[in-house]
C-alpha cells in the first residue's frame, strides 16, 4: 500500500549549505541530498517565512530528501534573519513590519529564478558539480510558509492588479503554500481564478500572525478562489503559524500538536508524488479515503 511517511533504511540525507552570486545579491542555499543521487531527482524549492532562513522547516527538508527529493531550501536577503538578529528585542516587531514589502516579494521572486537558473547550469552535463545530470528539471515543485507562501503564489500563478501572473515562473510545476495569503488588494478570485497548475494549501483554525494583517477568514478565502482541477486544502484543527515551522514562536498559545507535522510531510509528500512523479497511488492516496488516516478527527480536507 502507498505509504507517503515510509522512507529506505539509512536514508538520512546529506546537507550542502552553499551561496548563490546573483549582481550584488548572495543567496544562501542549503540543499537536502537523497543518500543516494544516482538517477535525475525531481527538485522542490522551499521559502522561508518573515525573518527565518535556510535553516529553518528542516523536518520538510529531510523527509522530502529521503523520499527521493532534491530539496533547495533559499534563504532571502533583506527579509530574513539579518532584518531582527541584531536588534534589542523591543525593535524587533516594527523591524520585521518594515520588511514585510513588495520589494522584498520582487527581490524573493528574483532569488526562485536565479536559484533555478543556478541549479540549471550545475545539472548541465560536463559542469564539474556533483549535481552534474542529477536533477530532473522538468519537474520542479515550488513551497513556502508565511512571506514564503507569498512568493510560492507569487511565481506559481497569482496574478495582481494591473500587472497579471508578472511573476509566474512557468518552470514550477505544482505549488504548496502553508499558511496561503489573499492579496492586500482586489478580489481574491481576480488573484487566484486563473491558476493552472496544481496547489496544495496548508493552514490551521488559528493561524494568524502579528505581521501581514491576515486573519484564518483571509487564508480560508484562497482555496474557494482556485479554479477547479488537482487544488486541496488542509485545514489543521488548533493549528497556530507556528505549527508549519519546526519550534515554537513568541506568542503562541497553544501546546504543539506532533501529529501535525506527521500530517504535513505525509500530504506534502503524497502532493509531490503525484505531482511530479505521476504516481497514479500517490493521488489516489490524496483523493480516497486513506487520507484521513493520517488526520485528526477535527482536522478539514478538501479537493476540487
Amino acid at each position: 500500500a502507498y505509504d507517503p511517511l515510509a522512507t529506505p533504511a539509512a536514508a538520512a540525507p546529506r546537507v550542502l549549505d552553499t551561496e548563490l552570486r546573483e549582481g550584488e545579491r548572495e543567496i544562501p542555499l542549503r540543499l537536502y541530498l537523497p543518500a543516494r543521487l544516482a538517477a535525475p531527482a525531481p527538485v522542490v524549492l522551499f521559502s522561508h517565512g518573515l525573518g527565518g532562513s535556510r535553516e529553518g522547516n528542516a523536518y520538510c527538508g529531510a523527509h522530502w530528501a529521503a523520499r527521493g527529493y532534491v530539496a533547495v531550501f533559499l534563504q532571502h536577503p533583506g527579509s530574513d534573519t539579518s532584518v531582527w538578529r541584531d536588534l534589542p528585542r523591543e525593535q524587533r516587531l516594527a523591524a520585521l513590519r518594515g520588511a514585510a514589502n513588495l520589494k522584498n516579494v520582487r527581490l524573493r521572486v528574483g532569488d526562485v529564478r536565479a536559484t533555478l537558473d543556478a541549479l540549471g547550469d550545475w545539472a548541465a552535463p560536463g559542469s564539474g558539480s556533483e549535481l552534474s545530470g542529477r536533477l530532473d528539471l522538468a519537474h520542479v515543485g515550488m513551497a513556502g510558509h508565511s512571506f514564503g507562501a507569498v512568493t510560492t503564489q507569487a511565481v506559481s500563478g497569482q496574478r495582481a492588479p494591473l500587472v497579471g501572473a508578472l511573476f509566474e515562473d512557468e518552470r514550477i510545476d505544482a505549488a504548496l503554500a502553508m499558511s496561503p495569503s489573499k492579496p492586500q488588494r482586489g478580489q481574491a478570485e481576480d488573484a487566484f481564478g486563473a491558476v493552472e497548475i496544481p496547489w496544495l494549501l496548508m493552514t490551521g483554525t488559528d493561524d494568524t500572525a502579528p505581521i501581514g494583517g491576515q486573519t484564518v477568514a483571509s487564508r480560508l478565502s484562497v482555496f474557494p478562489a482556485l479554479p477547479p482541477g488537482d487544488k486541496y486544502e488542509l485545514v489543521l484543527d488548533g493549528a497556530e503559524h507556528s505549527a508549519f515551522t519546526d519550534r515554537a514562536l513568541p506568542g503562541d498559545r497553544r501546546a504543539r500538536n506532533p501529529n501535525h507535522h506527521r500530517a504535513i510531510l505525509a500530504l506534502s509528500t503524497a502532493f509531490w508524488d503525484a505531482y511530479l512523479r505521476g504516481d497514479a497511488a500517490a493521488k489516489a492516496w490524496l483523493q480516497g479515503d486513506a487520507v484521513r488516516s493520517v488526520l485528526d478527527a477535527k482536522d478539514r480536507w478538501q479537493r476540487k
